[in-house]
C-alpha cells in the first residue's frame, strides 16, 4: 500500500513528477554532479521517483541536501525524514512519493544503487526542462 503522507504544499498535493523535476533542478543549480531520475513507478509501491546525484565533497553533499531543504521549505514542502547529513557522506531525503540519495562520489560507487534499480526506467533531464544554469558573471561594458 502508499504511504499517504505525501509531500504537500499549503492544503494541495505536489505531483510526484513536478517535485521530482523540482528537486533535480535545485541539485544542478548547485552544481551536484551526475544527476540521475529514475522512474520506479512500475518497481515499488513506496515511490516514484529516486533522485541520485553526487557531490564533490562532504561539505559539497550537506550544501545540496540544505538548499534543497531550504528552497522547497519556502514553497511550504518539507521531508518526511533526512538522513546522514551530518556525516555528509550519504545523505537521504525522503519526500514522499520522491526519494533523494545524494553521495560524495566514491560512496555512490561503492553502494551501486543505479545497479540495484538497473530495470528502472532513466528520465531523460532535458525531456523534462532541466539544465546546468552556469552562475552569471558580471560583464562590464
Amino acid at each position: 500500500m502508499r504511504k499517504e503522507a505525501l509531500a504537500v504544499k499549503k492544503d494541495e498535493q505536489v505531483s510526484s513528477e513536478k517535485l521530482a523535476k523540482r528537486i533535480a533542478q535545485l541539485i544542478l543549480d548547485k552544481k551536484g554532479e551526475d544527476v540521475v531520475v529514475l522512474d520506479i513507478r512500475e518497481h515499488s509501491a513506496y515511490a516514484d521517483f529516486i533522485i541520485i546525484a553526487s557531490a564533490r565533497s562532504a561539505r559539497h553533499v550537506q550544501g545540496l541536501a540544505d538548499h534543497i531543504e531550504e528552497e522547497l521549505y519556502k514553497e511550504q514542502i518539507s521531508p518526511l525524514g533526512v538522513e546522514g547529513k551530518a556525516e555528509g557522506q550519504w545523505v537521504l531525503m525522503d519526500y514522499g512519493d520522491v526519494i533523494v540519495h545524494l553521495f560524495f562520489e566514491p560512496v555512490r560507487e561503492w553502494y551501486d544503487l543505479e545497479g540495484l534499480w538497473m530495470d528502472a526506467p532513466r528520465v531523460d533531464l532535458e525531456s523534462w526542462g532541466l539544465s546546468f544554469q552556469a552562475e552569471e558573471e558580471d560583464v562590464e561594458d
